[in-house]
C-alpha cells in the first residue's frame, strides 16, 4: 500500500530539486515511488501541476495505432490514424494516475501564491538514509496518509535530520 506525503516549500524550485533527487534515490533503491508531483501557485493564483508522466503522449500513440488499423478496413488508414490519434490524445489527458489532481488543486489553493507543494506516493522507503538526503532543502509536511503515530515519527525524524544537518 502506498503513503501520500504532501511536503510545502517556498517556491518551485526547491521543490522540483527535492522531487528530482527523490527520483536519484529511487533509482539507488533507496526509495519506491509510484508518483510524484509539484503543484505549484502560480502568483495570479492558478495551480499548475506538474507530474511525471504524461498520459497524453500514450492515449495519442495507442489511438493512432488502433486508428490506422481500423481505417485499413475502410481503406482510409491515415484518416483512421489522425481520428485515432486525436481521440486517444484525449482519452489520455482525462486519465488521472498517481495522485489525484483535483485533491492537488484543492490543497494548492491553500499555499501562498509562489509557492510550492511536493506530492509524494510512496510504496517502500529506507526512511533514515531518504530523510536525511532531503531534509537540509527544508519544506513543510502539511498531510499524510500515515497514522498519527507514524506521522508524528516522521516529523520527528525530519527535525532530527534538520538539526544534524544546520550543526555540519
Amino acid at each position: 500500500m502506498s503513503n501520500l506525503i504532501a511536503i510545502a516549500y517556498p517556491d518551485v524550485e526547491t521543490a522540483t530539486r527535492v522531487r528530482d533527487r527523490l527520483l536519484d534515490m529511487q533509482r539507488e533503491k533507496l526509495i519506491t515511488l509510484a508518483d510524484a508531483a509539484v503543484a505549484e501557485k502560480k502568483p495570479d493564483g492558478k495551480i499548475k501541476l506538474h507530474q511525471l508522466r504524461s498520459t497524453v503522449g500514450g492515449g495519442a500513440a495507442a489511438g493512432s495505432l488502433w486508428g490506422g488499423l481500423i481505417g485499413l478496413l475502410f481503406l482510409a488508414p491515415l484518416l483512421g490514424m489522425a481520428v485515432g490519434a486525436a481521440a486517444g490524445a484525449a482519452g489520455g489527458a482525462a486519465t488521472d494516475i498517481g495522485v489525484d489532481d483535483s485533491f492537488m488543486r484543492d490543497l494548492g489553493q491553500r499555499m501562498q501564491p509562489g509557492s510550492a507543494t511536493l506530492f509524494l506516493l510512496v510504496v517502500q522507503s529506507t526512511p533514515d538514509k531518504v530523510i536525511a538526503e532531503v531534509a537540509p532543502y527544508g519544506g513543510e509536511i502539511i498531510q499524510t496518509s500515515l497514522s498519527a503515530e507514524a506521522e508524528a515519527s516522521l516529523r520527528e525524524s525530519v527535525e532530527a535530520a534538520r538539526s544534524a544537518a544546520a550543526t555540519r
